[in-house]
C-alpha cells in the first residue's frame, strides 16, 4: 500500500514538473484568448447591431486584432479615433469611446442595419465609393444621392447615437441576445515569452564584457608580458619581445681526474 502511494506521488510530481517546464518554455502562451464583452444590442429582423467593449485598448490595436482574426475585404486607414472593417455580410466600426477614451467600442452592424441607419456621406471619408455602393446601392436598390446610393439615416456610430440616433434604439443585452450575438474573441497579440531568455542575454552580455574563468562563451586574448611584469604571465607566457639576455665570462676547463 505504501509503495502504491509513493508511486502515485511520483507521478503527480512528474506531471507538475512537465507542466512547469512547458509553461516556462512559452508553449501555449500565445494561445490565450481575449473576449470582448457584449454591451448593447439593436435588433429588428435582419437589421442587427451588436456593440462590444475593448477596455484599455486603442482603436488601431483592436482593428489589427480583428483583421488578424478574420481578414476583411477592406479596411480603412489607421486612425486613432475611428476605423472600419468591411466584410461580406457586415460592417465593423471600431471607435474610441469619447466618455472613456482609454476604451474602444466595437460595433458589428449587418448590411441591412447600415442601409437603414447610416448616412453614406459620413462613410465617404473612410471607405471607397465602390465599398459604399456595395453597402447601400446593391442592397437598397434606391437611386439618387452620391454615386446613386444613400443611407436611410444620419447614424454615425454607437458613441454618437445621442447626436445621430438610429431608427432602432439600443438595449442592454439579454441572455438570448448574448447567445445570438456573433462571438467576439481574438488572440492576444504579443510574442512568445520564454523564461530565462532575459537572464541568459544579460549573462551573455556580461560574459562578453567581463569574461570569467571557465565560461565557454567568454573570449580571451593572449597577452605578452614584459620584463618588468613576469609574475602575471604564468608558465606559458612569453617573457616579451626583448632579446634574451646572455653573459660572457672567462674561465678554465678542468678535467676531473681519477682517484
Amino acid at each position: 500500500m505504501k509503495s502504491r502511494a509513493s508511486w502515485l506521488i511520483k507521478i503527480v510530481l512528474m506531471l507538475s514538473l512537465v507542466t512547469s517546464l512547458l509553461s516556462g518554455c512559452g508553449i501555449g502562451s500565445n494561445n490565450s484568448k481575449l473576449n470582448y464583452p457584449l454591451e448593447s444590442v439593436s435588433r429588428e429582423g435582419d437589421s442587427t447591431s451588436y456593440v462590444y467593449r475593448a477596455a484599455g485598448q486603442t482603436v488601431p490595436v483592436v482593428a489589427e486584432q480583428l483583421s488578424d482574426q478574420r481578414t476583411p475585404q477592406n479596411m480603412s486607414v489607421e486612425d486613432p479615433k475611428r476605423m472600419f472593417l468591411v466584410y461580406e455580410n457586415e460592417l465593423i466600426q471600431v471607435q474610441q469611446d469619447p466618455n472613456k477614451p482609454e476604451d474602444t467600442i466595437i460595433e458589428v452592424d449587418s448590411h441591412e442595419y447600415v442601409r437603414r441607419n447610416y448616412d453614406s456621406s459620413f462613410l465617404q471619408g473612410y471607405l471607397t465609393a465602390t465599398l459604399i455602393n456595395q453597402l447601400f446601392g446593391a442592397l437598397s436598390g434606391f437611386g439618387g444621392g452620391y454615386g446613386g446610393y444613400y443611407g436611410g439615416g444620419h447614424y454615425r456610430g454607437y458613441a454618437s447615437q445621442k447626436t445621430y440616433p438610429p431608427q432602432t434604439q439600443y438595449k442592454k443585452p439579454t441572455m438570448q441576445d448574448i447567445q445570438q450575438a456573433p462571438p467576439m474573441t481574438v488572440n492576444k497579440s504579443g510574442s512568445i515569452f520564454k523564461r530565462g531568455n532575459s537572464s541568459t542575454s544579460k549573462r551573455s552580455q556580461y560574459d562578453s564584457n567581463t569574461p570569467s574563468r571557465g565560461s565557454p562563451s567568454s573570449s580571451g586574448t593572449i597577452n605578452r608580458g614584459n620584463s618588468s611584469n613576469r609574475s602575471g604571465g604564468g608558465f606559458f607566457s612569453p617573457s616579451g619581445n626583448s632579446a634574451p639576455k646572455s653573459s660572457f665570462g672567462s674561465g678554465k676547463i678542468r678535467k676531473r681526474g681519477r682517484r
